[in-house]
């Protein structure tokens, strides 16, 4: 099964774009999704973070923290790759596991082709190689630090800390083998995904075939 991986910076609308996909009947791994999930109050990771960081790093209800734990790695390098080395494992086998499953649900739905949505995916070479294809989605950095101000209330700076921590926007665009631009309104992105959704049904269709 064709398996697209779905990228983009902090704002760009790569987790708005995923759930138009999955509104279009697309399967859905969303790497966020999941790390979430794992993180979540009393599961397994949310403990191993605490044993390693302390409480200040767990909310009240027995999540990650994730405010403190941004704000902690985007400083402190040695914390970041500890806490990595926590996560990246855990969340990388259940999304193998997902993208396994949704070849099964292939069979069901005569739907060709699945979308791995990951943030990072320039920097984690373990997925690449599950992935036929990579789709970015685009703007501009004044349209990401609007975009999250609106939704997460950070302030400028720490926005700008972490679009410089991310891969450098001109070479996600060097690297991706379909562009989405995404400066404007939800209506005009989900506009272009649908005419990149037939694109990949008759690509996949013709590999198919030949």
């Amino acid at each position: 099964m064709f398996i697209v991986g779905l990228t983009g910076g902090i704002g760009s609308g790569k987790s708005v774009a995923a759930k138009i996909f999955a509104e279009l009947g697309v399967p859905v791994t969303d790497v966020d999704v999941i790390s979430h999930q794992l993180t979540a109050a009393n599961q397994p990771l949310a403990k191993d973070i605490e044993a390693n960081f302390g409480e200040s790093y767990i909310t009240p209800e027995g999540a990650l923290n994730r405010a403190a734990m941004r704000k902690l790695v985007f400083n402190n390098e040695s914390a970041r790759l500890k806490l990595n080395a926590i996560l990246h494992p855990a969340i990388y086998a259940e999304a193998i596991k997902q993208l396994e499953q949704n070849k099964q649900t292939y069979f069901t739905n005569n739907m060709p082709y699945q979308i791995l949505a990951i943030p990072l995916l320039f920097d984690s070479p373990r997925y690449t190689q599950h992935i036929n294809r990579i789709l970015l989605i685009d703007c501009d950095e004044a349209t990401q630090i609007e975009r999250v101000k609106l939704r997460s209330n950070l302030p400028e700076a720490e926005i700008l800390q972490i679009i410089k921590a991310q891969t450098p926007r001109q070479k996600m665009l060097s690297l991706a083998d379909d562009i989405i631009e995404n400066n404007k309104n939800v209506t005009k992105l989900h506009e272009n995904i649908e005419l990149i959704h037939q694109k990949y049904l008759n690509t996949c269709i013709v590999s198919k075939t030949t």
